[in-house]
């Protein structure tokens, strides 16, 4: 955002919907070795966290 157009301030409920997506994330990264995590917003909010990861075979 730019100094014109400030961030508009967190109620405590949104604040706390937010920390409990960070977690979410966090969960989702945790022990992930190769991969990829997704993260779907929909107005504003959180409402999906997809992971996938990725198996690497020994060869021979």
């Amino acid at each position: 955002m730019t100094a014109s157009n400030p961030k508009p301030a967190l109620t405590p409920e949104a604040a706390r919907l937010l920390e409990e997506s960070l977690a979410d994330v966090r969960e989702a990264l945790t022990g992930l070795k190769y991969g990829s995590v997704s993260v779907t917003v929909h107005e504003g909010r959180v409402v999906q966290i997809d992971v996938t990861e990725k198996k690497r075979l020994k060869s021979g």
